[in-house]
């Protein structure tokens, strides 16, 4: 199954995720299909925290990709964001 989910980069105490389309049986920061963006939770003021590729995450869906929770999330706030 293909799940569109995070994969954790950054170092130690300061996370930085890559939103990707991977393989559900591959590792969470191993191989992937594509990268679609990416969330960063510390970011400081005046810079990018989410960043999508919502076209993509739409395309990847109607293929039969499935949301991993945390991501289901991102791309609702992230859908807010555009329409605003």
């Amino acid at each position: 199954m293909v799940i569109i989910r995070l994969s954790r980069g950054g170092s130690k105490n300061r996370p930085y995720f890559n939103v990707v389309v991977a393989d559900s049986r591959n590792r969470r920061d191993g191989r992937f299909i594509e990268r679609l963006g990416f969330y960063n939770p510390l970011a400081a003021e005046g810079q990018d925290s989410l960043r999508l590729e919502l076209e993509r995450v739409g395309h990847w869906q109607s293929k039969g990709a499935q949301l991993s929770d945390t991501v289901a999330r991102l791309v609702k706030r992230a859908g807010a964001t555009a329409a605003a």
